[in-house]
């Protein structure tokens, strides 16, 4: 098989998997046209949860089974007078249900390619191996969640009452992984257990989950034989995979907690030298887990678009902003080397743009619409990141979601008509923004980092609630101080998109795992407000957008003066709660904003968004567009 004939098929493979989220996907015409009678899967779904449908309810499984989001079941959980530990049990429910369903799904993938002949004998392995490791992911997911999630974390957090004092506590107690270096980790790949006299120590993943990771090892054991006795005639990759997946086998079968961040940076070494356009996911982020950072289940395979390959300006287009601000920030030179850091990961990025073939595990909680990774700066430091970068499949999936009563009730039709002209009429542009938006988001990751940023600013437990508003604005600032002008006309569509953005966020309140970017959208409304791009009247509730010349003058303005204010901090390496605090303080369980328009603003749109969040709009049609 030649190049040309293998990159022919992943094509076509990369079409069967857009086609048949485009069969999903009308599960949301489905309810925009009442065709109920077509929505089976969804009736099965409440039966399984043994719960009478209702109108709300029926959005939010269609968003849980089609958008793997779960907020909007929660909340209808919750107006069904669910108490907090129904909620859970209904949750995981929803989980298996979700999870057996997409597990099929794959199923069908696999013998796409197989009946076709398509790829090489040694990629349809590849997706084979990733499946039936998929299996097992999955299946351990739920006891993850139950014992970190739903047990400990609750635990620690009802026992010492702030998020400080549980930081406190277990560092105090040695109860974080040890990293590189002999110091605490800024991950786990570890939980906690209670030992004989009840008090915690932390277990690696092997001891804690001994069946669960056994099952994942036997799977990746077998994954491993099967590649061994095939030939990568296309990428000479071979060893490539056959050495990343051995490291994944000794990483999980590692059961001393001061060794595990080794063996997965490891890990993390190995998966960098795999260049093909069929990447695999494995564990890396760690949003779930709010204090330990226990490093969730992920596993998938990403497929690259072959269209798509060619040269990304964002890299460079970040570069320039970054020195320049730099320059200004730290005229004496004296964090050279975080700055230095910085742009060698900046320089060694690699890029693939394309979509989520084969996903298990954490990732039937909710897909990324981008990823940097990985996030050991050990590693990144000798090899660079990888950015994954999920296009299609964001624009298919927003397309697909029907309109709903909250957005035409606070953002007004106006707006709502320019941006869905926008979203259905200028693919090109579309991309564009995504691009400048999402892709320079993942770009704004790497600056101002280096080996030890994270572990230092996070003694309060929220470098995670100021990094993602990081991430965004190094994109946004780029963009706005961009002299070549070549991007300039898409300037209104970014900061629609930012509006949208921001309020957006406000519906994850309540979940802590998203709390970073519920935090983002807090301080995004700071300077939207502060710039009267957004304008809240509380006694008439009437949300006024104002995207003039001087307004969004002033916002460039803002952004450029808050991100050079938070590079400083990032810089001299403080506690990230002291910045936030600046937007953001926590009143009882949530962070609200420290202004007060927006904090009326806030609890007002997440009071509309209990009541009339899963409402359909019928005031407006896709046939418009």
């Amino acid at each position: 098989m030649t190049q040309e004939q293998f990159n022919n098929d992943v094509q076509k493979v990369y079409d069967y998997i857009t086609n048949k989220k485009d069969d999903i996907n009308k599960l949301y015409q489905y309810l925009e046209t009442s065709q109920y009678e077509k929505l089976e899967i969804i009736n099965d779904f409440a039966k399984h949860l043994n719960i009478e449908m209702t109108d709300n309810l029926r959005v939010a499984l269609v968003n849980r089974l089609v958008s793997l989001r779960d907020d909007s079941l929660v909340q209808v959980l919750k107006a069904l007078n669910k108490d907090e530990e129904e909620v859970i049990v209904l949750v995981e429910k929803a989980y298996t249900f979700v999870r057996d369903y997409w597990t099929a799904y794959h199923q069908d993938t696999i013998e796409y390619i197989e009946k076709n002949q398509l790829l090489s004998p040694f990629y349809e392995a590849i997706f084979k191996g990733v499946y039936n490791v998929g299996l097992q992911m999955s299946i351990w997911q739920s006891n993850w969640t139950k014992e970190i999630i739903n047990t400990i974390n609750k635990d620690l957090i009802s026992t010492h009452n702030t998020d400080e004092k549980v930081m406190e506590y277990l560092e105090k107690n040695n109860l974080f992984d040890v990293g590189h270096d002999d110091e605490i980790a800024d991950r786990s790949y570890s939980v906690l257990v209670k030992n004989d006299s009840e008090k915690y120590e932390n277990k690696a993943y092997r001891d804690a989950f001994k069946n669960e990771v056994n099952n994942v090892i036997d799977a990746l054991e077998d994954f491993s034989d099967n590649l061994i006795n095939l030939e990568d005639d296309i990428y000479n990759q071979k060893w490539e995979y056959v050495q990343y997946i051995q490291s994944l086998i000794t990483a999980f079968s590692e059961k001393r907690t001061n060794k595990l961040v080794h063996y997965w940076a490891e890990v993390d070494r190995a998966w960098m030298k795999i260049t093909t356009p069929i990447q695999i996911g494995h564990p890396l982020e760690y949003y779930e887990d709010h204090y330990r950072k226990a490093v969730a289940l992920e596993w998938d395979i990403r497929l690259t678009n072959p269209t798509y390959q060619k040269e990304n300006i964002r890299a460079s287009k970040l570069e320039v902003m970054f020195k320049e601000i730099y320059k200004d920030i730290d005229p004496s030179n004296s964090k050279k080397d975080i700055y230095d850091f910085s742009l060698k990961s900046l320089k060694k990025v690699q890029l693939y743009l394309g979509r989520p073939a084969l996903f298990f595990g954490a990732e039937f909680n909710g897909l990324f619409s981008a990823q940097v990774v990985p996030n050991d700066e050990k590693v990144s430091k000798e090899f660079g990141k990888k950015i994954f970068a999920f296009s299609d499949e964001i624009l298919q999936s927003q397309r697909a979601k029907p309109f709903l009563k909250l957005s035409n009730e606070i953002l007004g039709q106006e707006f709502l008509t320019k941006d869905r002209n926008f979203l259905f009429k200028n693919k090109e542009d579309w991309h564009k923004v995504y691009d400048i938006t999402t892709i320079g988001h993942e770009f704004g990751h790497i600056l101002w980092c280096d080996e030890e940023t994270e572990m230092v600013m996070n003694k309060s437990a929220n470098f995670k609630n100021i990094e993602e508003f990081k991430a965004t604005t190094g994109g946004l600032v780029s963009f706005f101080t961009d002299n070549t002008n070549d991007e300039s006309h898409l300037e209104e569509h970014v900061v629609s998109d930012t509006i949208k953005r921001a309020i957006g966020l406000i519906v994850w309140m309540e979940v802590d795992e998203v709390q970073p970017y519920y935090c983002e959208g807090l301080i995004h409304l700071s300077g939207l407000f502060e710039c009267e791009v957004l304008v809240w009247n509380k006694e008439t509730s009437k949300l006024t957008i104002n995207t003039s010349k001087q307004t969004i003058s002033n916002l460039k303005d803002w952004y450029t003066n808050t991100y050079s204010s938070l590079a400083s901090h990032y810089l001299e390496k403080n506690d990230a709660l002291i910045w936030l605090n600046n937007y953001a303080i926590k009143e009882n369980k949530y962070f609200l904003p420290t202004n007060q328009n927006i904090k009326d603003f806030v609890l007002y749109y997440f009071k509309r968004y209990k009541e009339i969040g899963q409402e359909l709009d019928t005031s407006d049609s896709k046939d418009n567009y």
